[in-house]
Order: structure tokens, then sequence, then C-alpha cells
């Protein structure tokens, strides 16, 4: 017989955990089989430890994972499937905002046969700004990383014990784990779902948080930020090239003379911001060079709690 973990990231959400585990245990705890729950948390700085611990009292199928500090979301994820020991994986938000008969959807499209099946948002209830930039972002994947991304996009997926082990050998830092996903390329399917409102607690999902995401689905999925460089480089010179044959010709046919420091200035400032840019970029896949070379692993555990048979083991690895 099949089991199912679930893996759910936990930062700031000491007040939805008792009520994320009551909302899957009425709804699909008790008719998806064998199964594990995989709490994280990613250095929160409330009681979420303590309240996963009262979950793991109530049920012996929890796991509660403590990393030593915040590693972002994604590093989180990485460190519930690296010791979920289920035969597949799905993941969920600690918000609510999702519903968790949709992990029992994913978990029969599996029993199919797919070894992918992500969780598509086909509405969301969310405010105009939210719904903005996450089209937005979705959008610009769709258009310079990959095709596959879904117009919606996804958070949450279910993966095959095949695909987590690929993701571990992968080790990627500064990525983005939804397109490492895709990238992968095993049989995939979709589930959609209404995406609710987050109507308890605060996002900690910050505009920084979203703009690093933005630039690591980039450069590392992506050629179109050097692209990019190498056209602005071209059109600049071109423009300028064109520029000093017009002011040739005027001087000489037309007899203007060769003035204009206000013109001038305004050019040397220009390209000057183009230059700095461009370095700015190359400094960015410069560092991530350097980062990826220092070999650190993308997430540390400090705990592990479990129950097996009654007892309770604590370890620390990474």
């Amino acid at each position: 017989m099949s089991k199912i973990s679930i893996v759910v990231p936990v930062y700031y959400n000491s007040d939805t955990l008792m009520l994320l585990y009551e909302d899957m245990k009425e709804k699909i705890l008790g008719t998806i089989g064998e199964y594990e729950i995989v709490f994280v948390d990613d250095g929160s700085g409330d009681n979420s430890w303590e309240i996963m611990n009262e979950i793991r009292a109530m049920d012996d199928n929890v796991k509660c994972v403590r990393l030593s500090r915040n590693f972002g979301e994604h590093a989180a994820i990485l460190a519930g499937l690296s010791v979920c020991t289920g035969d597949c994986a799905a993941t969920k938000q600690a918000d609510l905002q999702e519903d968790s008969t949709l992990i029992a959807d994913m978990y029969e499209s599996w029993k199919k046969g797919n070894k992918v099946v992500i969780a598509v948002r086909e509405t969301r209830d969310e405010s105009a700004v939210k719904k903005l930039f996450a089209n937005a972002y979705y959008a610009i994947v769709r258009k310079f990383i990959d095709k596959n991304m879904p117009e919606g996009g996804f958070d949450g997926y279910l993966l095959d014990r095949q695909v987590i082990e690929v993701l571990e050998r992968l080790d990627e830092k500064n990525s983005a784990l939804t397109l490492q996903i895709l990238w992968v390329g095993f049989r995939s399917d979709k589930v959609y779902y209404h995406r609710k409102d987050r109507e308890i607690g605060e996002s900690r999902w910050t505009f920084a948080k979203k703009i690093k995401l933005v630039m690591d689905s980039m450069m590392s999925f992506s050629y179109f930020p050097i692209r990019f460089m190498s056209g602005v480089g071209a059109i600049c010179a071109l423009i300028s090239f064109l520029w000093i044959i017009e002011v040739v010709l005027e001087k000489f046919i037309v007899g203007t003379p060769i003035e204009g420091w206000a013109s001038l200035m305004c050019l040397v400032l220009f390209s000057t911001g183009m230059i700095l840019l461009m370095l700015g970029i190359l400094g960015e896949y410069l560092w991530r060079t350097f980062d990826a070379s220092r070999n650190r692993p993308p997430f540390i555990i400090d705990t592990v709690e479990e129950t097996k048979e009654g007892t309770s083991s604590s370890s620390g690895d990474d």
C-alpha cells in the first residue's frame, strides 16, 4: 500500500497550525490511507514549534522539523522532502488559503501514473494588487523562462519519490523550486482549485522576497538578462555611431558648429547609467556563482521530532 507525505513549511503560523490540522483530519486524513505530516519550522519567532509538537502528541504520524534559522520557504520544503518517507509527497501551505481536499485530488492523479501533479490557481479571492503582481510574475516566466508555467501559477504540488530524489541531487541555491519541478520533465498533471483570501494571520511574503524570486527565476533558468545586456549595448553603439555621422555631415554640409554641452552630458550620464546597470546584472551572476562554489547547504536541520511506537526521537543534520 502506498504512503503519502504532506510537507508543511511553517513561518509564524502559530495562529493557523491547529486549524490546519483539524481541517486535514476532517476532510482527508481518514480517507487517503497511510500518511505522514512533516511540519518544518523555518526559523519562526513565535510559538509555532510548540504547537507543532502539540499536534505530534495528538497524531503519531506527525513529524516536526526545526531549521537552525530562517532559510526561506523553498529551502524549508526541501528540508521536509529530505526527511519524508512517503512514496510521494505533497506540499501544503499553512495559511488556510487552499482547501485540504486538494491533496486528495493530487494523490488520486499520482495513482494514475503522474509523477508530478501541480495545483494550479484557477481563480483567487486576493486583492487586485496581489493579483497584478502575481500575474505579472507568471507572465514573465512564461515569456522568458518556461512556457509550461500555468497562467495562474502554482505553489502546491505533489511529487513522486523519484522526482524528490532528483531535486535533492540538483542542490541549487538562489533558485525557484517551482521552476525546478517544471524543468525535470517527468509525466505531469494539473489539478485546478480556487485560492481563498487569507483570513487569519499576516503574510510574511514581503515585496523584497518577491523581487528576489523574480531575479532568482530569471538568472537560474533564462539567458534573457545576458541577451538583454548585449542587445542594449548593440543599440546604444548603433545610435552613437549614427549620431557621430550626423554631426560630422552637418558640420561639413551646413556648417553647424559642433557644440552642445548639455546634450553631451545627457549622453554621458545615460551611458554611465547603462554601464552601471550592466555591471549590476553581471554582479548578480558572479555572486550566485560564488555562493554556489562555497558549497553551503541550502538548509540546516536543527531538530527532528517524531513519534514511533510511543517514543520520541531527536536528531540534527542537514
